[in-house]
């Protein structure tokens, strides 16, 4: 089959890992596969091997997600309108059988005009195509029961499935958004999407405490009271991991005048292996990290972001918080003691068994296009 598949990140790269792990699983699979990106890029999300388009970036002001900054500043509708003739030139040209949008309907309300004219151009180029939505989880919850609506309607009138990547034994997406039985009905449950290899093999906890959360100012707060902490707990390794565009910059401001037992560098993409050694991770609880989690056993402390009204994390985090070796610290609670008494309590835990989620949600994607396209 050939699938396009359009994803916006406008905050973290949360979004763009999830639809490139998707978008490698389907070219793995022998599919031809387009990945339309319309977010900042994002260096240490690897697309090599992969057809992307992208699209003139947009990011959102902080998480007023109604304000779309470009790179020099406010998009304007000219700008907007070379990203939707991009997107459709990209329908055009594929003449796509399956078209996925990451969250929207769900979400990216401000770009719905591209998103519907996407639609429109490759069902122009190919009446019989399937259109999915791909979702995480959990979901930033509707202002309005106008707003649930309107994304029911579009369902309704534009898709034929959506993708949760979920396991609803354990995070229903009625937690966070409200099911009605016509959404209910286009639901397709895929698991949890775990991006890039599998788990790497268990090995003995050392003494490091693995610090990630992000890049920008998001995570600023909580890589400022690991710096502390450092100092307070000159009997661990405080190892910073620091994302975004600054990342440098901003490492080497934290690296003043730090203790030696703290190093501080660019994210890596061997994330995963450091974490199956290190003694403890803190880190927000963003669904591609917690997945993560899960996968290596590694004692968490979980710093949910949760800024103006965001909850998704908050959700997500209550729900692993029930398992042994997580806990949870507010981002008002932040303070290098309580970083210290958190890291040292989930160290001391009981250790967390791998396993026991539904953890294949590229597979089970893959099984659900594929029999959609038998039935079309």
């Amino acid at each position: 089959m050939k699938i396009l598949i359009a994803v916006t990140h406008l905050l973290g790269a949360g979004h763009l890992t999830r639809a490139a792990a998707l978008a490698r699983g389907f070219a793995g699979a022998g599919h031809r596969v387009v990945l339309v990106s319309g977010g900042m890029p994002a260096a240490h999300i690897a697309l090599d091997g992969l057809e992307v388009v992208q699209l003139p970036p947009l990011r959102s002001d902080g998480t007023d997600f109604t304000r779309l900054l470009t790179p020099e500043g406010p998009a304007d509708a000219a700008y907007l309108a070379r990203r939707g003739a991009a997107m459709e030139e990209a329908a055009r040209t594929l003449a796509p059988d399956v078209v996925i949008t990451e969250l929207f309907p769900f979400g990216r309300r401000s770009l719905a005009a591209e998103f519907r004219a996407l639609i429109a151009a490759a069902r122009q180029a190919n009446p019989a195509i399937r259109v999915l939505c791909s979702i995480r989880d959990i979901l930033a919850p509707p202002s309005s029961q106008k707003k649930a609506d309107r994304t029911a309607a579009l369902l309704a009138d534009l898709y034929d499935a959506v993708l949760v990547h979920s396991d609803p034994a354990i995070v229903p997406l009625s937690l966070s958004w409200p099911v009605t039985p016509e959404v209910e009905a286009k639901l397709r449950y895929t698991g949890f999407v775990v991006a890039g290899a599998e788990a790497p093999a268990p090995q003995a906890r050392g003494r490091e405490v693995l610090v990630s959360a992000g890049g920008g100012s998001v995570g600023r707060p909580v890589f400022e009271a690991a710096v502390a902490a450092a100092g307070l707990a000159p009997d661990l390794d405080w190892h910073l991991l620091v994302g975004g565009a600054d990342a440098a910059q901003v490492c080497a401001g934290l690296a003043q005048d730090a203790p030696a037992n703290l190093r501080v560098e660019p994210a890596r993409p061997d994330f995963r292996t450091l974490l199956a050694r290190a003694g403890a991770s803190v880190s927000l609880a963003g669904y591609n990290t917690a997945m993560d989690l899960i996968l290596t056993g590694v004692p968490a402390v979980l710093v949910p972001f949760d800024a103006g009204s965001e909850t998704e994390q908050g959700l997500r985090a209550e729900g692993l918080a029930r398992l042994p070796g997580f806990t949870v610290l507010r981002a008002a609670e932040v303070t290098p003691e309580a970083l210290v008494a958190s890291v040292r309590q989930v160290m001391a835990d009981t250790p967390r068994p791998r396993g026991g989620f539904a953890l294949d949600g590229v597979g089970e994607s893959l099984r659900i296009v594929a029999q959609m396209g038998e039935a079309s």
